[in-house]
């Protein structure tokens, strides 16, 4: 399924992404930006990035239950994970910033 459709990205590419990230360290926090510089390509209306982190944080969870890691840890993790995809809903929802005018 194509999760970015302005570089077409699909779901299975960033989940394919993030195994290679953790790999690399397992208790890394990985955002959209660090997978779509993985994949060398750069967010454009960034409308995708609420999905990106739904799917970063579902590929986390199986790679952590994978590797038998304590589960406290992946607790404290996925919430980190759940704060930063509220945090991009919240700057996608919030309209524009008082103070800005047109033109």
């Amino acid at each position: 399924m194509i999760t970015c459709h302005c570089n077409i990205i699909t779901e299975r590419e960033i989940e394919e992404t993030v195994w290679r990230l953790l790999d690399e360290d397992c208790w890394q926090l990985i955002v959209p930006i660090k997978v779509y510089r993985a994949l060398e390509k750069r967010g454009k209306c960034c409308r995708c990035f609420p999905n990106v982190v739904d799917i970063i944080i579902r590929t986390t969870e199986q790679y952590h239950a994978h590797a038998q890691n304590s589960g406290a840890d992946l607790i404290v993790f996925r919430e980190k994970l759940i704060r930063l995809r509220n945090h991009y809903l919240g700057e996608f929802n919030a309209g524009p910033r008082k103070g800005n005018r047109a033109a």
